[in-house]
C-alpha cells in the first residue's frame, strides 16, 4: 500500500524537530497545539489541517514548501524517477497540471 500523505508529513515534521534536538513540548507550546495532537500528527494518525501545519512549521522555523517538497520526495518511489535524472542527481520535478475539462485556453478562444 502506498504511503499516505498523513503519514510523510508526520514523519518529515518528526525528522526536523529531533534533528532540532527539540522536545514535542517544546514544539506543541510554541504551535499552540495540544501535545498529545502534535504526537498523533507525528505518527501519521490524525490529518492536520493546513493552518495547523503552518503553526508546526512556524514553531519549527522551517517553510511549509520545504517540508512539502520533503514530503514529495518521501512519497515518490525510486523507480518513478527517470534513470536519467537520478543519475544528474536531480532532486526537483517538474508537475505539469492539465486544465479540468472543459475548459479553454484563453488564447484559443480569442482566436475563434
Amino acid at each position: 500500500m502506498a504511503m499516505l500523505l498523513r503519514e510523510a508529513l508526520g514523519d518529515s515534521l518528526r525528522r526536523v524537530r529531533t534533528q532540532q534536538g527539540r522536545t514535542l513540548r517544546e514544539v506543541s507550546t510554541g504551535a499552540r497545539v495540544s501535545l498529545g495532537y502534535l504526537s498523533e500528527v507525528e505518527r501519521g494518525q490524525k490529518e492536520a489541517s493546513s493552518e495547523l501545519l503552518a503553526a508546526i512549521c512556524d514553531a519549527l522555523d522551517v517553510e511549509i514548501a520545504d517540508l512539502l517538497l520533503d514530503v514529495g520526495h518521501a512519497m515518490r518511489p525510486a523507480e518513478t524517477v527517470a534513470p536519467e535524472v537520478a543519475e544528474a542527481g536531480i532532486t526537483t520535478t517538474k508537475v505539469v497540471i492539465p486544465a479540468p475539462a472543459g475548459r479553454h485556453d484563453a488564447t484559443a478562444l480569442a482566436a475563434a
